[in-house]
């Protein structure tokens, strides 16, 4: 049995943390007295690709933007469940105790994905050719 009292098992932690925050304080503080403070117009300008800024920044995006930003993520996420199966998909009998049951589970995975695909397409959010308000 360990002797030690329970909390003093969390110190190796909280040095780390503690490190890690003065480490960033210190970095943050040091490029303030190293750097040059001179605010001229051009440094101040929005910088854009090397194109001269016209108009307001604060511009509106359809609702179809965020819809495909989500669905990319969404699709990303499958593909973070997916590659670990594939690696193992021939151990997994030894790791289950069944020959397909690895299988019929990303087969049923895949299923929940394919509805989603489906309301997505039915819905008509990747049609870009008129953007429809009722979304």
């Amino acid at each position: 049995m360990n002797s030690t009292p329970y909390d003093w098992q969390y110190l190796p932690l909280l040095l780390q943390i503690l490190a890690a925050v003065f480490l960033g304080v210190a970095m943050v503080v040091a490029s303030w007295f190293v750097g040059r403070h001179r605010n001229t117009k051009v440094k101040l300008a929005a910088y854009e690709c090397g194109i001269e800024a016209v108009g307001d920044a604060r511009g509106r995006f359809s609702v179809r933007f965020y819809l495909v930003a989500v669905l990319f993520i969404l699709f990303d996420v499958e593909m973070v469940f997916m590659m670990p199966w594939a690696v193992i998909y021939r151990q997994l009998p030894h790791i289950t105790g069944s020959r397909f049951f690895g299988f019929w589970e990303m087969l049923v995975y895949l299923g929940f994905v394919a509805v989603g695909l489906y309301y997505i397409v039915r819905k008509g959010i990747l049609n870009w050719s008129h953007d429809r308000a009722d979304l």
